[in-house]
């Protein structure tokens, strides 16, 4: 029996279609979605949930001008719904904790239904450590997102006192780079060569020639891993979420992988990574999807009242813990989606961001 309401549902369905499905968890809902631009699936998101009249929708990311942008364009084809900015820097703790803080002080908005942490960077260059001591990619797509949703949480709890089970969720972004590795425990910032790593902390090197990168072995931080491990926390972090909320609160988090988008996600990617995703391509091995299709899985995470926490299924870990092509998917890393790893990143996250979690 399928774990979603539409087992139809698949590759080219499109965001707009799962938000005319599922209206009733929408609309009067406030709901936030992270990394919000015009040129990315988070802008076709924010659209996919203003299209069925929610409350508040508050859009978030880091340029003011990109958001305010976004907004006019939503405002002109759904002017009823009342549109909230938020400035996030996902990378700095202090820029979060402004911004967790800034959603704590609307009083008007008393709740918080669903979060979609989308925002993410990748194929950054060189190796960044921020303010924080953090690799800037595991820093922006995993620390920031657990900070900011551990630090808004009231307001999510609050939502779900009014809800029935599950309907109150936070959806995480991964990718399809979570099915090819999880955490490097032991280096988290890349400090040390791929040799010198615990055996099953090493890059996946098959993964990485298939991507154009060639001296894996020889090489201490390689984007590519990096995103790798910043995508695999993105899924471990939704299990340990739910694990602590679902059956206390009646709150539901899962990742999911969008597919393969043109975003600017990939405007650091190298001529040799630019070159191998075209090799790939045509080969046939993975479509492009469009903007609307990318989004169209976080809408199923996000609205699908079928989807509940499953733990396990026919003894697989982390079963319904991760969606793509807006099924439910096994196909995740098993470092990626272990409870034991969730709860190793969960306490790994804490230490990271100096607070503990308890609700």
């Amino acid at each position: 029996m399928t774990a979603t309401t539409h087992p139809e549902y698949d590759k080219d369905t499109e965001a707009l279609d799962v938000a005319e499905a599922f209206p009733e968890a929408i609309r009067g809902k406030t709901i936030i979605v992270t990394g919000v631009n015009r040129k990315g699936i988070g802008f076709t998101t924010a659209q996919a949930f203003a299209s069925q009249s929610p409350a508040h929708l508050i859009i978030a990311g880091r340029n003011a001008s990109k958001l305010q942008e976004c907004m006019d364009d939503l405002k002109q084809q759904w002017p009823e719904v009342d549109y909230r900015l938020l400035i996030i820097d996902l990378s700095s703790q202090k820029g979060v904790r402004t911004a967790a803080q800034e959603v704590l002080s609307w009083s008007d908005v008393p709740s918080i239904n669903i979060v979609v942490n989308n925002a993410g960077v990748g194929s950054i260059p060189e190796r960044t450590i921020t303010e924080d001591g953090i690799e800037l990619t595991f820093a922006t797509n995993h620390i920031g997102h657990f900070l900011f949703t551990g630090l808004i949480m009231p307001k999510l709890l609050e939502a779900a006192k009014a809800s029935t089970k599950g309907a109150t969720r936070v959806v995480n972004v991964s990718s399809g780079a979570a099915e090819y590795n999880g955490i490097r425990w032991s280096d988290i910032n890349f400090d040390k060569k791929s040799t010198d790593l615990p055996e099953d902390e090493r890059p996946n090197y098959a993964i990485l020639k298939l991507w154009g990168i060639s001296n894996g072995p020889d090489m201490s931080y390689i984007p590519l891993e990096a995103y790798i491990q910043s995508k695999a926390a993105n899924i471990l972090f939704g299990i340990g979420l739910t694990a602590r909320l679902y059956e206390t609160h009646g709150i539901l988090s899962v990742g999911v992988h969008p597919g393969v988008i043109k975003t600017e996600l990939t405007r650091y990617s190298s001529k040799e990574q630019r070159d191998a995703v075209a090799a790939m391509a045509q080969k046939g091995l993975f479509e492009y999807k469009t903007l609307g299709a990318g989004a169209a899985t976080s809408l199923v995470a996000a609205t699908d009242p079928k989807l509940g926490a499953i733990e396990s299924k026919d003894g697989k870990e982390g079963w319904g813990a991760y969606l793509k092509d807006c099924q439910i998917s096994h196909d995740a890393c098993p470092r990626a989606k272990s409870s034991e790893g969730a709860e190793k990143l969960w306490k790994l996250s804490e230490d990271l961001v100096g607070e503990r979690f308890s609700w």
